[in-house]
């Protein structure tokens, strides 16, 4: 971990990437064994999660608020922050939608795609813990673009898994409609973490 005062921003970016890593983890866990009367308890923990990273990103921004000197820009700071923070609220956002639609059973293709979700989150992760020697890493751009080719494999199931719920012919309408809003936010997971990738590229390009 990074040891400098100023470099301290870059220990709280993986702190949140890891909160989102165990979201992922847990929903996939969830899926994997997906019982519709234990989600109350549920949503419990995973709400307990993303507010794990809301703590790590108040702090930080607190710590913003006094300092002047920052490894980066402070819109950089706070953009990254925010966008990392997002994807396990997209996350705790499937798992509410479980629920609200009252989700019988789980698709496999909702698996596959889960699986995926896991993997994004993890290369985020690695790329964030490369993120402080953006300036000489040799490393960092494929990190980034592994993110992208989890985010474009998402894109791909995401679109093979609806085509699959509105030719189930024995998939009740209303039903249909619920796997439909529930599989777009998986597929925003993936978009979100990708959104961080592109916040770490344009630091790179800006400090280059």
């Amino acid at each position: 971990m990074a040891g400098r005062k100023e470099d301290r921003y870059y220990d709280a970016f993986i702190e949140m990437c890891g909160y989102a890593c165990d979201a992922a983890m847990f929903l996939r866990e969830i899926l994997g064994d997906f019982k519709a009367d234990d989600l109350d308890m549920q949503i419990a923990k995973m709400h307990a999660i993303e507010q794990d990273g809301d703590v790590a990103r108040h702090t930080m921004t607190k710590k913003l608020a006094k300092e002047f000197i920052t490894p980066i820009e402070r819109e950089d700071i706070m953009q990254m922050s925010e966008s990392i923070d997002n994807v396990t609220d997209k996350i705790e956002d499937v798992l509410l939608r479980l629920y609200m639609f009252n989700i019988p059973a789980v698709r496999d293709d909702a698996l596959l795609i889960a699986d995926i979700i896991v993997k994004c989150t993890a290369a985020l992760k690695d790329a964030l813990e490369e993120f402080p020697n953006f300036r000489r890493s040799k490393t960092l751009q494929e990190k980034i673009i592994e993110v992208n080719h989890l985010e474009e494999e998402g894109d791909r199931l995401y679109t093979g898994a609806v085509r699959n719920v509105f030719v189930d012919e024995g998939l009740p309408p209303l039903l249909a409609s619920s796997w439909h809003n529930v599989l777009h936010y998986m597929e925003e997971v993936c978009d979100a973490c990708e959104d961080v990738a592109d916040i770490i590229e344009g630091v790179m390009m800006k400090n280059s």
